[in-house]
């Protein structure tokens, strides 16, 4: 993997056919000084946004890339710093673009993110036959399919040349004993290459089982500075194993992330996720 800075400030939804991934955002939900960790995928002519949070629409823009350039989404769960600027991007399409997005999402996220969190801004914006609008009238759904020789759920589905695995993850609340009793959440496995865990608890099995599976090239983890609450901390990670850590990037961090660069050296981590930089694997 090389790690390339963005030039220009401007990010191209193409390249030459290599997997470069770029964040929008590394920061928590209530960061500053980052923006939040919202992972864009580009290989090829093909490109896919996972998560969307509050922020993000900014930070498109700044980059240069209008909300209606986004055609394919993919949503890990349903905090706000994760699908905030979804209704921008569902309104544009709907009323600026006149052209839907992508969306990867199974029937049974589907339901939580319209019914709990979309509906109320999309579902009566006009009068049809159908008396309010449905989450189909603002995406098209790509539904992934169950692999059932995991023991953790995991979905898959293919964006054009991206492969893209959904695996379900143990985040909230902070009270659930594992990824079954949780609220609906997942990471993404890319390409069978990376791990993107999103935002997960502290979860040995989740990232040491899908590396034996895949031994990935590289793992992006949540990752907050103290131990408690629903996110993984650094404390608790530090106890993956050592071939793991050294190939495991910290993300969704706080503001004082800079006070924690060197203990993230010390415990083993290739280091901090960083924002607006291309990863990229040959």
């Amino acid at each position: 993997m090389k790690i390339n800075a963005l030039k220009k400030k401007k990010v191209v939804l193409s390249n030459s056919g290599k997997l470069e991934l770029f964040f929008i955002g590394v920061g928590s939900a209530f960061s500053r000084r980052h923006y939040q960790t919202n992972l864009l995928v580009i290989k090829g002519n093909d490109h896919l946004l996972i998560d969307c949070g509050t922020r993000c629409p900014q930070a498109l823009s700044e980059l240069g890339i209008p909300v209606t350039e986004i055609q394919n989404l993919l949503i890990t769960h349903s905090h706000s710093d994760h699908i905030g600027g979804l209704e921008e991007i569902a309104i544009n399409g709907r009323y600026v673009s006149k052209r839907k997005p992508r969306m990867v999402i199974n029937a049974t996220y589907q339901h939580f993110l319209w019914e709990m969190s979309l509906r109320g801004g999309c579902g009566h914006n006009e009068k049809t036959a159908h008396t309010v609008l449905t989450f189909e009238d603002y995406f098209d759904v790509l539904r992934p399919s169950r692999l059932p020789e995991y023991r953790r759920e995991t979905l898959h589905a293919k964006v054009g040349s991206i492969d893209i695995k959904m695996v379900r993850t143990k985040h909230i609340p902070d009270s659930a004993p594992d990824w079954q009793s949780s609220f609906w959440s997942c990471g993404a496995i890319i390409d069978d290459r990376v791990l993107f865990t999103s935002d997960t608890r502290y979860d040995e099995d989740l990232v040491t089982v899908y590396d034996r599976e895949f031994n990935f090239e590289t793992i992006f983890h949540d990752c907050q500075f103290f131990t408690g609450g629903v996110h993984a901390g650094i404390d608790e990670l530090k106890e993956l194993p050592g071939d793991i850590k050294k190939k495991t990037y910290l993300a969704h961090y706080g503001d004082n992330w800079e006070q924690f660069e060197k203990k993230a050296a010390a415990y083993g981590f290739a280091g901090l996720a960083q924002q607006h930089v291309y990863y990229r694997f040959e």
